[in-house]
């Protein structure tokens, strides 16, 4: 189970488990009022901020003003050492144990050990898993990595394995954003099987009932980004169907977009 002070081990239903993946390139000020809504607190766990290719260059102080702006947990998901920032909270430090690109396995580290040392953030080491998703994206790119296929569940969980073996702390599957399908329910519950990790699933992923699904299939945290990008309002919609499954409704949701 979790010992991190930001808290991984989401596997009881009552507490919150949706994570908003935030670009600080593509980010709109009008989205706030979505994603800070307080009628959000019973899904919303916090903010992963980060990005596979990073254009900006006021970084740090987005997430000054971010951090201004919410008492929840900002996580950085960093594309490379580049984005680090003393006013998150803590760093999902990436081994991307689907790749061979050494660079993604250890080089990033060891150029940024020092900077992570100091930066005083909770480093949490994350086995990263690129999966397909139906379309290359900015990260198969950026790291010259190739994903693991969507229909092999055994190599994501064999994968997940050795991550854990080799003492990482967290497993992350990702299609990547704007990917044109999340990752299966079949994978997540061979990597589930596999490991007595947390799993955070991400990438694709644009509905209450995709996200339902990968709870039930194993995943602790789940990550929406691009479906927020483009309708910031699709929040309304998933807590209003979410809270509508726990009770054993079938209303409909108010409109939204």
């Amino acid at each position: 189970m979790s010992t991190f002070k930001v808290n991984l081990d989401q596997r009881n239903d009552a507490s919150p488990f949706l994570w908003v993946l935030v670009d600080p390139d593509r980010f709109e000020e009008s989205n706030l009022n979505f994603i800070l809504d307080p009628n959000l607190a019973s899904i919303l766990s916090g903010f992963l901020v980060g990005s596979s290719l990073q254009t900006t260059s006021s970084y740090d102080q987005f997430l000054e003003n971010f951090r201004t702006k919410t008492i929840l947990p900002l996580v950085l998901f960093p594309g490379s050492g580049m984005q680090i920032s003393s006013h998150a909270d803590g760093l999902l430090l990436l081994t991307l144990i689907s790749g061979r690109n050494p660079e993604y396995l250890i080089g990033q580290h060891v150029a940024y050990a020092a900077s992570l040392r100091d930066s005083g953030l909770e480093l949490i080491p994350t086995g990263y898993l690129l999966i397909d998703g139906g379309k290359s994206t900015t990260a198969h790119y950026m790291t010259q990595t190739l994903p693991i296929p969507s229909d092999k569940p055994d190599i994501a969980a064999i994968t997940a394995l050795a991550g854990s073996q080799l003492g990482l702390k967290v497993i992350y599957l990702d299609c990547g954003s704007g990917a044109l399908r999340p990752v299966s329910e079949a994978m997540v519950a061979a990597v589930r099987q596999a490991v007595d990790l947390p799993i955070i699933v991400g990438g694709g992923i644009n509905s209450a009932e995709q996200i339902l699904a990968l709870r039930q299939a194993g995943a602790d945290w789940i990550v929406v980004g691009t479906a927020i990008e483009q309708n910031p309002a699709i929040l309304t919609e998933i807590t209003y169907k979410l809270r509508a499954k726990a009770l054993g409704s079938e209303a409909h949701p108010p409109r939204v977009g």
